[in-house]
């Protein structure tokens, strides 16, 4: 009696399991899937027992539930019966669900991006069917039953939104970048990127000139299935892994970011003349008998914007915004035109530039180099001396920088007094603060995250690392650029002619959404931090304020990065949403024409208005806008890879022994995150590397805890730590606490699933199998054993 109720109890406690409801939604799915099997499969045809193979179906009453789910699918006209095989229905209806591009978080898990939705789709690994991550996919919505109750699982998310892959409508990893393997009777490829899982298998006579240990860029010919793995061929090889030319070579590769002009694009480019004419500076105002300097930093090779300095009566100042007049060479239609929209953005990685536009433009003739004439489309405000713009004038204008200050110089200057213009540099840093100080009072956030430098030798490795500092020369060209962006954006709207207002290029920054405002309140309680959300309008104040508590401690960096992650992306739009964090009301992108596209475009739309031109058509505009935001995203990783690569770099050199201080920044099942203060360089403790216990994390609390010790690490701990592994290849390094003996070296890991620190999002891969080699995978529910001790044999060919 007491074993059948035990049994009775687990059954009640898997109720879920037992519900009418839940076996409905079995069914569907498990239809689901059969159906998407023949729709990729669509050339084929298969008799029940290939079905059954498939799906690893042995249990005679689960073959007849097939057999009959087959007959459904067959009635409902998806799957055509001939001579005992049925195959994939032509033109069969199809429920595409809702459109979105895959997220790959880690290996267990992934999202699904859906434009106009707040909340990312979560998707299980084997609900993924076969998408990669970028991917553009159609999704299916799961239903709560069938999420509470997957794989045993009762803590699937009660708010969450589940769903499945129904199709892949667009790959978009066409070509990928990893290090090739070559062995006696078979190549892999495992790609770089962290959100790619699956290796690449190349047949021995398709390696050509690539060695073992080199990175190459391979094309996708077969994708994976259940029963093969993805199959490619070698379209480059770019060199030995470990060297910095080739891995910066591959950084730009594994985004998709080119690295050399078309030589159509370049051709073009040299015929333009390399002196201004006269028919050049018709209808332009001329500007180079006033004061004009550039301010950018030391090793900067282009100088897209300049300030004027020009003293009028009563205490007023005349400041002028002089921005590389970019759209005069780029002419629509033209092949400059179409290589700089292909790009969108220049891409700044640790060690080089890859510009948007070709050398003779970004460095010479749209690049406003001292004592060289330029022609420039300039904003000229009349500003009193408490900070209140009295007049406006927007316009193409010729201009001549005096001098070009770096931003260390231009701060000497402002320290001391002395050298060159100083008290027009000094009036320029009494407005900007006035600006300042007025945004904040505004609402505007004080975000001003540090970001990582390295010195370098003459082969590119990492010397030393440093944080970027922020002095008033710094702020004071930010507040100028500002002004010009939102007075620009002001404009174009304010002489919209009726109801409809003028398509413009914004800059749009939403509010954040509030549920991860309150998860990001609720943690940096946890720290002894409040944040007020009670009301909107008091939000940035109290962010502020917030983040002036944490200034020049250990967990500052933290704090201001997962600020950053909780509010909604900047992303360009023709949309008048305004920008959140900088507090204004419109705001467009004006004052970098020669390294983002965006800007180029506000420039042929304010001239069109200034020419009198009534508003245009959005759609163009739109499409433009959304693949310039996509832009933006790619080069961002990209420039994040290439400071974690060299991070990595510079701390495989340490000695280690030495003992560094750094705190935790994220808390997961398999281990903790710490970030070394002095390199803010990032790095994993497993557990098995903790030793002493055995720890559990407690997700809610942002901690683990040990079993027996009680001992506990939470997020934002300061900690002593060494280095235990670099891995340069993973651009990850694993790290063990000061005092403790690290367990023996192992890639990969448990599963790799966020523990609330990062929102959803993995900085390196703790879950790849350590060995490239690929293994056969599981078919009809039965392992295939390897051909020789040590090795896997060579995977099977894709099934006909």
């Amino acid at each position: 009696m007491k074993d059948k109720k035990i049994k009775k109890n687990s059954t009640q406690e898997n109720g879920s399991e037992r519900s009418p409801h839940h076996i409905v939604s079995y069914i569907d799915n498990l239809k689901a899937d059969i159906a998407a099997f023949f729709d990729l499969n669509a050339e084929h045809s298969f008799r029940t027992f290939d079905v059954h193979d498939h799906f690893g179906v042995q249990d005679k009453k689960v073959r007849q539930l097939f057999n009959e789910i087959l007959h459904e699918l067959e009635e409902a006209g998806r799957l055509v019966y001939n001579n005992g095989s049925y195959t994939a229905a032509q033109n069969k209806p199809v429920n595409k669900g809702l459109s979105g591009r895959i997220d790959r978080v880690n290996k267990s898990f992934g999202f699904a991006v859906i434009d106009g939705m707040d909340q990312d789709i979560y998707i299980e690994a084997e609900l993924l069917n076969g998408a990669w991550d970028g991917d553009i996919v159609n999704v299916q919505p799961l239903t709560k039953n069938h999420r509470g109750s997957r794989n045993g699982r009762n803590d699937a998310g009660k708010n969450r939104m589940e769903g499945r892959v129904t199709e892949i409508v667009e790959r978009t990893n066409k070509e990928i970048v990893g290090i090739i393997e070559i062995n006696p009777r078979y190549a892999v490829v495992q790609p770089d990127n962290k959100k790619l899982f699956d290796p690449i298998f190349l047949e021995i006579d398709e390696t050509g000139d690539a060695e073992d240990g080199d990175k190459v860029i391979v094309t996708v010919t077969e994708w994976p299935t259940r029963r093969s793995q993805a199959e490619g061929k070698i379209i480059s090889v770019l060199g030995k892994a470990g060297n910095n030319d080739v891995e910066m070579h591959a950084i730009l590769a594994e985004f998709g970011l080119p690295y050399q002009f078309p030589e159509t694009v370049e051709a073009e480019a040299k015929k333009i003349p390399d002196k201004i004419s006269k028919k050049d500076l018709v209808g332009r105002k001329d500007l180079r008998d006033v004061l004009t300097f550039t301010i950018d930093p030391v090793d900067a090779k282009d100088f897209d914007d300049a300030l004027s300095v020009r003293y009028l009566e009563d205490g007023i100042v005349e400041v002028g915004v002089h921005i590389a007049d970019v759209s005069h060479y780029i002419l629509p239609g033209t092949e400059l035109e179409k290589e700089a929209y292909r790009r969108a953005t220049s891409v700044y990685l640790v060690d080089r530039t890859v510009p948007m536009l070709p050398e003779k433009l970004s460095n010479n003739l749209c690049s406003l180099r001292p004592n060289e004439d330029r022609l420039a489309f300039s904003a000229i405000f009349e500003i009193s001396v408490l900070g209140k713009v009295i007049k406006q004038w927007f316009g193409r204008t010729v201009i001549h920088s005096d001098r070009r200050f770096s931003y260390e110089e231009a701060q000497a200057v402002l320290d001391s007094g002395e050298g060159d213009y100083p008290a027009e540099l000094t009036t320029l840093n009494t407005l900007a603060k006035i600006f300042r100080k007025e945004r904040f009072k505004n609402g505007a956030i004080n975000f001003e995250t540090p970001e990582v430098r390295f010195k370098l030798d003459e082969n590119g490795k990492p010397l030393g690392i440093y944080q970027k500092e922020r002095h008033d020369s710094n702020k004071l060209i930010e507040e100028f650029m500002l002004l010009a962006n939102k007075r620009v954006a002001e404009y174009v709207y304010a002489i919209s002619k009726g109801e409809v207002k003028n398509t413009m290029v914004y800059r749009v920054h939403e509010a954040p959404d509030p549920d991860r405002l309150k998860t990001f309140a609720t943690f940096v309680a946890k720290l002894g931090l409040k944040l007020e959300l009670e009301e909107e309008n008091k939000i940035a104040k109290s962010m502020n304020a917030m983040l002036s508590k944490v200034e020049g401690k250990p967990e500052q960096n933290l704090i201001e990065s997962l600020a950053v992650r909780t509010m909604a992306k900047a992303r360009y739009s023709t949309e008048d949403l305004g920008h959140f964090g900088l507090a204004f009301k419109r705001y467009s992108h004006f004052t970098s024409p020669i390294r983002r596209y965006p800007d180029v475009m506000a420039h042929r739309l304010l001239q069109h208005y200034l020419d009198g031109g009534a508003s245009v058509d959005k759609e163009g505009y739109e499409v433009a806008c959304k693949h310039s935001s996509e832009r933006e995203r790619l080069a961002a990783e990209a420039e994040r890879a290439s400071i974690k690569y060299k991070q990595v770099e510079f701390m495989s050199g340490m000695d280690k022994e030495l003992v560094f201080d750094g705190i935790i920044t994220g808390v997961t099942e398999f281990g903790i995150f710490v970030e070394i203060t002095a390199t803010a360089s990032e790095g994993l403790i497993r557990m098995t590397d903790l030793g002493d216990d055995y720890y559990e994390l407690e997700k809610e609390n942002y901690r683990i805890i040990g079993q027996r010790t009680k001992k506990i690490y939470a997020f934002g701990d300061a900690v002593k730590v060494k280095v235990k592994d670099t891995n340069l290849a993973r651009r990850s390094m694993d790290l063990y606490l000061d005092g403790t003996t690290p367990g023996y070296s192992r890639s990969g890991g448990g599963n790799f699933r966020d523990g609330g620190s990062r929102g959803g999002s993995s900085r390196q891969d703790s879950s790849r199998e350590s060995s490239r080699k690929p293994r056969e995978r599981k078919s009809g529910g039965r392992s295939r054993k390897p051909t020789s001790a040590g090795s896997s044999p060579k995977p099977k060919k894709r099934g006909r």
